[in-house]
Parts: C-alpha cells; sequence; structure tokens
C-alpha cells in the first residue's frame, strides 16, 4: 500500500454534511459547564439514528452507510469536536460492538443483530473489563457453561458504555478455564432482555457524563450457540480486532476535540487584549499554538494512513481470507501508537490552551474549558492505558530488533 493519503471526493462530501448536521442540530441540544445527571441523551441519538451515522462503516446492504473504517472516523473527528460523551457512545456502538458482529458475524448474526443496528433501530454495546480484570483482560472471570445446546452465562462485567440502554452486548466469557485466553474464551451475543440480566449500577464519572457507564450482572442468562460470535475458544480475536480499529478511532477523534479547542484559543487570543495589543500577537502565545498544530498535523496524517491499514485489515477478515500475521501485528502496533498520540497530544492542548485563557480558563463553564479538561482524562485509560499500549509497541519493537514501518 502507497505510503499516501487524500479524502476521496465522497469522504469530503460525508464530513461537510456531518459538520453542518452536527453544529445545526446537535451542538444547540447539548449542555453546558458540568453536567449534573448521568441521563442517556436519547434525544441526540436519536437523531444520530435517523441520519444513519450509527452504522458508518457497515455496507449499505446491511444497513449502514459503506464508508468503511475511514469514514467512520471521519464522524468520530467531527463528533469529538462537539462532543467527547456523544462520540463515546457511537464509538462504543459502532466501533467495539457492530463492527466486530459485521466482521465475525454469520449471515444469520449479520441480518438479526448487525442490521438493526446499523439502521438505528437498536443501541451496541462491548462488555469485557471485569473488577479483576482490566489490563489484564485475559483474567476474565465471567463463566459460560453449556447447557444442551445453549450457554449459562454467570459474571459481572464493568465499566460498559452504553450498557443501561443497550438491545445487543457483545461479551466475552470463559468456556474452557484449563485453557484460559488462549482457546478458553469465547464471545457472545448477548440480548438485554433475557432473563437473568441485570443493570446493577450506573457509574458517576467526573468526565464524559452523558455517556453512561454501567454495571452488568449476568445471572445463568441463556444464550443460543446460534449467539456465538465467531468459533468457541476464539473470543478474544474478535474483541482484539475490534479494539485495534476502536484505538485508532478513539486516537483520530481526541485529534478532532484538540483541533476544537486549538481553533477557540486563537479566536479568544484574537479577541483578549492585554498590554495594548491581542495576546495573539505575542511570541509566547504564537509559539504554543504552533507547537500544537504541527503535532496534530503530524498525528492526523499517521492517524489516517493508519486508518487506511485497518480498513484493508477488515476487508480481510469480513471476507474471511487469512489476514498475514505480520500485517495483523503491525496494525495493532500502529493502532497503539495512534491511541497514544491523539489521546496525549487531546490532553496536552487543553493544557496549554487553558494557560492561554489564563484565570477565565479556570472558571467553571467558560467555553466549556472545564468540560473539554474532564473529558480529556479518560481517552489515556479506556480501550487500553496508554501504559498498556507502550508496552504492546516495546515487546513488538523489541521483537523485531528494529524499528519498521
Amino acid at each position: 500500500m502507497a505510503l499516501e493519503f487524500t479524502f476521496s471526493e465522497e469522504q469530503e462530501l460525508f464530513r461537510a454534511t456531518v459538520r453542518e448536521f452536527l453544529d445545526s442540530e446537535i451542538r444547540p441540544m447539548l449542555p453546558r459547564g458540568f453536567y449534573e445527571g448521568h441521563e442517556f441523551p436519547w434525544d441526540i441519538v436519536r437523531k444520530l439514528q435517523r441520519q444513519g451515522f450509527m452504522g458508518v462503516p457497515i455496507p449499505r446492504e446491511l444497513g449502514g452507510a459503506g464508508l468503511g473504517e475511514v469514514g467512520y472516523c471521519i464522524l468520530l473527528e467531527e463528533l469529538a469536536k462537539v462532543s467527547g460523551s456523544i462520540a463515546t457512545i457511537v464509538g462504543a456502538h459502532t466501533g467495539i460492538c457492530v463492527q466486530p458482529l459485521y466482521l465475525f458475524g454469520t449471515p444469520d448474526q449479520r441480518e438479526r443483530f448487525v442490521r438493526p443496528l446499523s439502521e438505528g433501530k437498536a443501541i451496541g454495546a462491548f462488555a469485557l473489563t471485569e473488577p479483576e480484570a482490566g489490563s489484564d483482560a485475559a483474567n476474565i472471570k465471567t463463566i459460560a457453561e453449556k447447557d444442551g445446546d445453549d450457554y449459562l452465562l454467570t459474571g459481572t462485567k464493568i465499566y460498559v458504555t452504553n450498557g443501561n440502554v443497550a438491545d445487543y452486548l457483545m461479551v466475552s466469557a470463559v468456556t474452557d478455564p484449563a485453557l484460559g485466553a488462549r482457546g478458553g474464551v469465547t464471545t457472545f451475543i448477548v440480548e438485554s432482555k433475557s432473563e437473568g440480566f441485570k443493570v446493577a449500577n450506573l457509574e458517576d464519572k467526573m468526565g464524559i457524563r452523558l455517556s453512561t457507564t454501567a454495571e452488568i450482572r449476568l445471572d445463568g442468562v441463556r444464550v443460543p450457540k446460534e449467539n456465538i460470535l465467531g468459533n468457541v475458544g476464539e473470543g478474544f480475536i474478535a474483541a482484539l480486532t475490534a479494539l485495534d480499529g476502536g484505538r485508532v478511532a478513539l486516537g483520530v477523534g481526541n485529534l478532532g476535540g484538540a483541533v476544537e479547542i486549538l481553533d477557540r484559543t486563537i479566536r479568544y487570543a484574537k479577541a483578549r487584549e492585554q498590554f495594548g495589543e491581542p495576546i495573539g500577537k505575542k511570541q509566547a502565545t504564537q509559539f504554543t499554538l504552533a507547537e500544537l498544530a504541527a503535532e496534530i498535523y503530524a498525528a492526523r496524517v499517521a492517524a489516517y494512513l493508519t486508518t487506511q491499514e485497518v480498513e484493508h485489515y477488515y476487508e480481510l477478515v469480513a471476507a474471511g481470507k487469512s489476514v498475514p500475521r505480520q500485517f495483523r501485528a503491525r496494525v495493532s502496533r500502529q493502532t497503539a501508537m495512534i491511541k497514544i498520540l491523539g489521546s496525549e497530544i487531546a490532553g496536552k492542548a487543553i493544557d496549554r490552551c487553558l494557560q492561554i485563557y489564563g484565570a477565565r480558563g479556570f472558571m467553571e463553564g467558560f467555553d466549556d474549558l472545564e468540560e473539554g479538561f474532564r473529558d480529556h482524562i479518560i481517552n489515556e485509560i479506556f480501550e487500553g492505558t496508554n501504559e498498556i499500549q507502550r508496552l504492546i509497541i516495546g515487546r513488538e519493537l523489541y521483537a523485531l530488533g528494529g524499528f519498521e514501518l
């Protein structure tokens, strides 16, 4: 694949359409400042569903927009400029639920689950993390016991984005404790209306408060064998494949948030005067803005190049073709890099730009800086902490004996 990237005419048109819709329809609906509740924003999500934004990467014949991973990342970038919470809702639904259901699902599963999720008739979620299995995902304790042709799932999942509103959840459970992560974990499509499925708690978070985060308890939830995603014992393949795409989309979304705060700060620096002139004319201000712009530009180019690779990877998986191990490892390594870059540049942007605002930037609700500060922190933690991403990259570099693009 050539080391180059430009958006097609269709992708540019999609970006313009998304931006116009979000600015006119969604921004005016968002609460300002610190949001006290944690109610799922159905009014906003239903608008996104009607607009066809919940299944952007999925083929049109299954109710999606057919714009692939690149189109999906364009959407996430624009969503994150408007609201980190709304981007999180869509990311959990589309990136790490609908996408793997499409990639690994049977024709019947695609019709029963992917179609309604893509068409905006249902909400999806991804349930992997447990009280004793965060970064150590292989330590999951949720058990799936065979009962005739069905499985009975018992265990607890935590930090499930959309968990309290999801119709369908992608759930990882142990089917053979003796085999552990390598052959002993299976992924199931769980329907929330099933008996024994319970939303036990909603977390009260310091950021992304419009996005709900639930604790889910499974008490002998019966799942038919037809709801096994992929093969028995290969559950981590689906989960990790989903997270590869999720991480690059998360990185791109963070860069969108960084662009938003940079644009706001430039406008503020042109309007705010000190010592007889706008602070934007001061060298210290211009150097800060220039450094951020350079880092965002470089990371964004790298992010979309990686997105292109993820799209090719997903095309192979969806078609049932073999994916070369070296290619899969390279994609995982690169998405880890983009996750680190995007999230940490966004954190730097909010910190440096708040400094330019000075004391006004510290005031609650001023130009939504507080919301940006609160929201960005989780991006260095979820979908694999940045420390774990560095571990992945470092191990790969050691195994390779050098750095390869």
